[in-house]
């Protein structure tokens, strides 16, 4: 049985190599798939220079640059074309395009000039750096975790396609409301992500109840203080878009962004538990609840932590726009934090919460074992 194993891992290497590089290089040679004309840099040249400031003393710089390029797919296919783009040294909505490049482009309809085609930047062609992304963390993913990691891989692509199925709901009928859509998007995630990774045991079983309870509390008092204070000193303005109840999408933000943490927190407490019943069947209740409540507190900080630099991460490039626009710091820090703290906040009160909760779940859970046994 152990060389059997041996032999599926010495296999799993070559095959997963195989995969890396002929998706890698299918997608380095997928252009006749698109419909969008599609140029690859050949040469570039920068011919103009320009300083920038504005009324507060922001520099910056901007460059035109004469780009040309072979056409990689279409009619026009190994054809040259020539192209100008527009840069900043910041780079905030732009960026330098350099030789191997692949851009899609719009043809000029003009025709041909100086024995070249004349046309405009549309996007850049990404896919390739995607596929190295999504490999790395797959590769990683599996080395790390092994069979356990090819579940919480498995699981993943479930609950993104459990997600969307829950929000295509949602959108496309009026009778379902976002909160029960998510709540019910909520309910799967666990169920899938504790008991495909997990197995059908007591501990996974203790973790899913405590989950779910520490999950749907948090959203409870998160609805009761918003209710209460009529969400005073919440910045909508990032949703001022939505055609749809602000309040009620944010509740349902809350609702999965608060699940992640509260589910590590609950399956990190029942593992633990279980494994000190399991190496000490004799070990008292009073045992259990000191050292699961032993443990909480070490992860309580961290996973806190964790919450709050996830969250707040998102508004830093806002933060800096406000600040180098000499904005007050009060006004900056309510119109792009408000909602990011609230959630981070919410989310540490399920971290919280789902000590108690997942201690004595577990607790119940190995109780319920020792009848059994």
């Amino acid at each position: 049985m152990i060389i059997i194993k041996k032999y599926r891992t010495l296999l799993l290497f070559p095959f997963l190599a195989v995969c890396v590089f002929a998706s890698l290089y299918f997608v380095n040679h997928n252009q006749g798939l698109y419909d969008r004309p599609i140029a690859e840099v050949t040469d570039s040249t920068i011919i103009e220079t320009t300083d920038m400031e504005d009324t507060t003393g922001n520099k910056d710089r901007v460059y035109i640059q004469q780009l040309e390029a072979v056409m990689k797919n279409g009619q026009y296919k190994g054809e040259t074309i020539l192209l100008s783009n527009k840069y900043s040294m910041s780079g905030a909505n732009d960026q330098r395009y350099e030789p191997g490049n692949e851009l899609f482009v719009s043809i000029d309809p003009g025709g041909k000039k100086n024995k070249a085609l004349n046309g405009h930047i549309e996007d850049v062609k990404r896919d390739q750096y995607l596929m190295i992304m999504t490999w790395a963390f797959i590769v990683f993913l599996l080395i790390v975790g092994k069979k356990q990691g090819l579940f919480s891989l498995i699981t993943l692509g479930v609950n993104a396609l459990i997600l969307s199925y829950a929000l295509d709901v949602y959108l496309n009928s009026e009778k379902v409301g976002l909160l029960l859509a998510c709540s019910v998007g909520v309910i799967a995630f666990t169920l899938v992500s504790l008991l495909f990774v997990n197995g059908f045991n007591e501990k996974t079983y203790a973790a899913v109840v405590a989950t779910l309870i520490g999950t749907f509390l948090t959203l409870l008092i998160s609805y009761i203080v918003i209710r209460f204070t009529a969400g005073d000193g919440l910045r909508y303005e990032e949703m001022q878009y939505l055609t749809r109840p602000y309040q009620l999408v944010f509740m349902a933000g809350i609702l999965v962004g608060c699940l992640g943490a509260v589910m590590d927190v609950a399956i990190t407490l029942s593992s633990s538990i279980f494994g000190l019943y399991e190496k000490n069947p004799d070990i008292s209740t009073k045992a259990l609840r000191t050292s699961g409540f032993d443990i909480g507190k070490d992860i309580m900080g961290t996973m806190t932590n964790i919450l709050f630099f996830v969250y707040i991460s998102g508004g830093i490039p806002m933060l800096i726009l406000y600040f180098k626009n000499a904005s007050p710091l009060g006004f900056t820090l309510s119109m792009n934090l408000s909602l990011e703290m609230t959630r981070a906040l919410t989310g540490g009160i399920g971290i919280v919460l789902a000590i108690p909760i997942g201690i004595y779940t577990a607790i119940f859970f190995v109780n319920r074992k020792r009848v059994k046994a």
